[in-house]
């Protein structure tokens, strides 16, 4: 199961949300503070703190466009309407 950690009011993990919506995935949703001193979840999936981070088994992405980039070559990239 992917887990994405994010902010809800972040536009960049708002991109990743839509993306996973489109295409009818299942993930976790962690959402995390907007103070990036106080995202230890965040530290410890990806090594650093801005958002939004994917994790997909062995896979850490932690830029919206390489994860929606991934999600297209890896899951098919046909958004759904």
């Amino acid at each position: 199961m992917m887990t994405l950690y994010q902010i809800e009011g972040c536009p960049y993990c708002h991109m990743v949300r839509q993306k996973l919506s489109d295409m009818e995935l299942t993930y976790v949703s962690v959402c995390v503070s907007p103070d990036r001193s106080r995202r230890q979840k965040v530290l410890e999936a990806s090594g650093q703190p801005t958002v939004p981070v994917l994790v997909d088994g062995d896979v850490v992405l932690a830029d919206e466009n390489e994860i929606i980039a991934y999600l297209a070559k890896t899951y098919g990239g046909v958004q759904r309407a």
